[in-house]
């Protein structure tokens, strides 16, 4: 048995399901990293003029045609991944419904600013109508960061605490670390933990105007796990949380506040370097990228870990990255059983607004 299995009853997440570049579902998330697959592509006609001709898009996303047309009809693209992903995930087994909806059921959602697009459009109409309110009242519930999160509420009862938390890249990481602290006060029985970023023209202007735009193509997706507190029997525990660690960077000194953020992981999990069999890196390019990579280094040392980089398939899916990260590490120890059970994932996230963060995950076989 490994070391870092402790008297401590971490929580576990016990099922995970995407939608991705790489298509719908658990199964489409973890055959596209499994074989390595590039999904940037070039940009239909039918997308407005943006600074890139290509992106990383969930192949043929449709809210409607993934939806259905009924309550659809003003739904953003943001808040249709969500959902849709939500349901992805409730729809794979029976317990999965059962565990993850009803009272005692939270949603944690981490974002930036939930769809920049709907924002922008709401405020133009604003600005060219014949007067400033005539908008579409419908459009306005898309304008706030945490209509994704409701909406997901509304279609599957999830009745417990409903939260969405802005964190950029390391969105994900800040969500789940809530969703913990749900879990530990006992305001939530489970919680459905996830990250979402769509693809706009609005965001891929915004992001070529910013310091941060890289060689990588924009991506775009939902992400989703499954939180329970540990418990006996048959439950089907994919990996064990054993640390969330979060920081901000001083000055502009990237390396040494994430390499503190993984010393106090690996001090609180009880974990040393030689049990860490694999690495999902946030995408952060230019200094930030190299730094990320030198504070790995600080603190593990020379690693065999095998470094998963879902960002190069995939591209940089903002908000939704630390998700898809996670995702990589399950989706890794459910096609390496041999190598990665009872060992240890790391992610490490690094966002241009200062926010570093880290998680270590004791990864199970799958059955």
């Amino acid at each position: 048995m490994s070391t870092t299995a402790t008297a401590v009853r971490r929580p576990v997440i016990t099922a995970w399901s995407a939608v991705s570049p790489f298509g719908v579902g658990r199964a489409a998330f973890t055959e596209g990293v499994r074989q390595r697959r590039d999904t940037r592509a070039a940009l239909a006609p039918s997308y407005e003029k943006t600074p890139e001709p290509t992106a990383c898009l969930v192949p043929g996303f449709d809210v409607r045609s993934a939806l259905g047309r009924k309550g659809t009809r003003s739904m953003d693209r943001v808040t249709g991944l969500t959902v849709t992903a939500v349901g992805a995930l409730l729809d794979e087994s029976e317990r999965n419904r059962r565990v993850g909806t009803g009272e005692g059921a939270a949603f944690a959602l981490g974002t930036t600013t939930g769809s920049a697009q709907s924002m922008m459009d709401f405020t133009r109409d604003s600005l060219t109508g014949e007067q400033p309110f005539f908008v579409d009242p419908a459009q306005f519930p898309n304008t706030v960061m945490n209509c994704a999160s409701g909406q997901s509420a509304i279609w599957y009862q999830l009745k417990g605490p409903n939260t969405t938390i802005a964190g950029g890249r390391a969105a994900g990481l800040h969500a789940l670390n809530y969703a913990r602290r749900l879990l530990a006060s006992g305001h939530a029985e489970s919680v459905l933990c996830g990250t979402a970023e769509e693809f706009s023209p609005a965001r891929a202007w915004l992001e070529h105007h910013t310091d941060a735009s890289g060689p990588l193509p924009l991506g775009e997706g939902s992400s989703m796990l499954l939180v329970e507190p540990a418990a006996a029997g048959d439950q089907p525990v994919l990996a064990e949380i054993l640390a969330v660690e979060l920081g901000v960077v001083l000055g502009e000194d990237v390396r040494a506040a994430l390499a503190s953020c993984l010393r106090r992981a690996l001090a609180q999990a009880a974990v040393t370097s030689e049990q860490i069999v694999a690495i999902a890196r946030s995408c952060s390019t230019g200094r930030a990228g190299a730094d990320e990579l030198l504070a790995v280094a600080d603190v593990l040392g020379e690693t065999a870990a095998v470094d998963l980089a879902p960002h190069e398939l995939i591209g940089d899916t903002g908000a939704a990255a630390a998700g898809f990260q996670t995702a990589s590490l399950l989706a890794y120890a459910e096609t390496h059983p041999s190598e990665a059970s009872g060992r240890v994932g790391l992610i490490t996230s690094v966002d241009r607004t200062g926010s570093v963060g880290c998680a270590l995950l004791l990864l199970h076989r799958v059955h």
